[in-house]
């Protein structure tokens, strides 16, 4: 029998409405109890003083590249990321190669999971055949294998009686669609936000409206067919605007937002002088819409958080901005860019903070965790919220290192991770 104890920490769990200094009792897997005073002299232990205990952190959106593109990124090195980011687990996305559109791809990326024994990983199936948008996937059979929700990321459903049937379809399994909303022909051949940046740069622009428009489609979509859709990445204001009324009118619409989203606008492109680090899809937008969405998180609008992992060999991302691929990672930044900006800045309270990354995508999605209740699994994030450090790609676990934030001192940063009672990862206390 396996016995983990987490001593004199602060434990915020939204879940039950808790933020009071607690240990945490670890019985094989299982939260046991939390209480003031736990003594027990076979468990092993943790001192949590000065440390917020939390339920694991949930990615809701990352690429692991696994199988196919292996030179970006493995299931091992993705998941070692996310527990060094402080993630329990993740849900990754079907543009794989081959794309995970089957049950027997399903099951190979659980299989890889289970050998790397790091971070817990939920596939996200895709809608359709091969991510082409025209005929769809086999979505029973992989809700039988273990994915958890549906998407065609990295494309949008372009074809709305294609997104209709889908909708329709998940309904039986009880999970949602999650849509990468951009309409193509508005996208074209844009590299950036269309806007006075893109404009002084001499870059090609991508609209709002390219994102919004889509938005506006899926939501409608959700209030005809009764299905449930996510919107991936959500990045303007407009966009908010939709989800925010659908909501208000009964649609079930969720959405999520990213980090970088929430932390830099398009003059960050200007700024790096065109580093493809700052290229990622949908584009980093205006102040205005990086407000809006800002807001959105401090009023609930806005469901979760979530990375968007997306790694890259260093090869492709140095080419001319026009060429390199969209996408940075994530996982290893996401905590403390989030932190320094939602709680220490706009003083979003740390429950809200916490349930933004652990609660909500583990009841979006039905995943388990999400709890320090009694018989939850033991998955729990620990953080410093006084550890100011510096981004140092070198030092990521991931096998890419495209990320905007290097070299910035950021403050609030995980100091463990334990998944299912095992302590899977601990940062070096200097």
């Amino acid at each position: 029998m396996s016995r983990l104890l987490i001593k004199h920490g602060r434990v915020v769990d939204p879940t039950q409405r808790l933020d009071a200094g607690l240990s945490v009792l670890i019985v094989d897997g299982k939260i046991d109890r939390l209480a003031e005073r736990i003594e027990d002299k076979e468990a092993q232990v943790i001192d949590a003083t000065g440390l917020v205990v939390a339920p694991g952190f949930i990615d809701a959106h990352v690429h692991l590249r696994e199988p196919g593109f292996e030179y970006k990124e493995t299931i091992a090195s993705g998941t070692a990321a996310a527990v060094a980011g402080g993630f329990t687990a993740v849900c990754c996305m079907p543009n794989t190669q081959p794309v995970n559109d089957s049950a027997a791809v399903t099951e190979f990326i659980r299989a890889r999971a289970a050998e790397a024994g790091l971070a817990r990983v939920y596939p996200v199936g895709a809608v359709s055949k091969g991510l082409e948008g025209d005929e769809i996937a086999e979505i029973g059979e992989m809700v039988r294998a273990g994915a958890v929700a549906f998407s065609d990321d990295g494309r949008p459903v372009h074809n709305a009686y294609l997104m209709r049937r889908a909708l329709e379809y998940t309904q039986l399994f009880d999970v949602p669609v999650v849509d990468h909303c951009e309409d193509p022909t508005l996208v074209a051949k844009g590299v950036m936000h269309e806007g006075a940046v893109a404009t002084r740069l001499g870059l090609r622009g991508i609209p709002a409206a390219a994102e919004e428009v889509m938005v506006a489609r899926d939501v409608a979509l959700a209030e005809l067919t009764g299905g449930r859709v996510h919107i991936a990445h959500l990045s303007t204001r407009g966009a908010l605007d939709r989800v925010r009324e659908g909501k208000a009118r009964g649609a079930k619409v969720t959405c999520e937002v990213t980090p970088h989203h929430l932390a830099l606008t398009d003059q960050a492109v200007a700024d790096s002088s065109y580093d493809t680090d700052t290229k990622m899809n949908p584009p980093l937008r205006s102040a205005e819409h990086v407000e809006a969405l800002v807001q959105g998180v401090l009023d609930g609008t806005v469901d979760c958080l979530a990375t968007d992992h997306a790694p890259h060999h260093a090869d492709e991302k140095a080419l001319e901005f026009d060429l390199a691929p969209f996408g940075i990672v994530g996982l290893e930044t996401a905590v403390p860019v989030t932190y320094d900006l939602l709680v220490r800045k706009h003083k979003l309270p740390l429950r809200l903070f916490v349930a933004l990354w652990s609660s909500n995508p583990a009841r979006l999605f039905k995943l388990p965790g999400g709890s320090l209740k009694a018989g939850s699994p033991a998955d729990v994030t620990l953080l410093d919220l006084d550890a100011r450090l510096t981004v140092n790609p070198d030092r990521f676990r991931s096998l890419s290192r495209n990320t905007p934030f290097a070299g910035q001192r950021l403050r609030g940063w995980p100091a463990s991770t334990v998944v299912g009672g095992k302590v899977v990862w601990k940062r070096e206390r200097k």
